[in-house]
């Protein structure tokens, strides 16, 4: 390890072939892995698609599996599997399928409001 904080704080660059042997170093292989997982982030229309999945996820068997399907293409998309106009196009499609964006923000509000008899929003978040 001590020659690889020599080699960080040289101001000469190091050799090519000792740059490339560093990318198979397990420390930064999961540093690479964590750069990978942070660079998508979802859309307020995945974000409410996925809210009103699990809110009726349990009243019908169809919305868990729409649920599984969409958080497949969400690992896809960040394993690099699809690019995010596929996984964008998937969720379009199906937030039409259930009448559209305002319909299903509007149906899982009204859901958490019948299941607690009253809407909580807590935090910053506007979606």
């Amino acid at each position: 390890m001590k020659r690889l904080r020599i080699a960080a704080m040289s101001p000469k660059s190091p050799p090519t072939d000792y740059l490339n042997s560093l990318t198979f170093h397990p420390v930064f292989r999961y540093a690479k892995h964590l750069m990978k997982k942070n660079t998508h982030k979802p859309s307020p229309q995945a974000k409410a698609l996925s809210l009103f999945l699990m809110a009726y996820k349990e009243k019908n068997p169809f919305y868990k599996e729409e649920l599984k399907r969409i958080n497949k293409q969400w690992d896809l998309l960040r394993n690099r599997k699809i690019n995010s106009d596929a996984y964008l196009k998937e969720v379009e499609t199906m937030l039409a399928k259930y009448g559209g964006y305002d319909e299903v923000v509007e149906k899982t509000v009204r859901f958490y409001i019948d299941k607690t008899g009253e809407w909580k929003l807590n935090g910053d978040d506007p979606y």
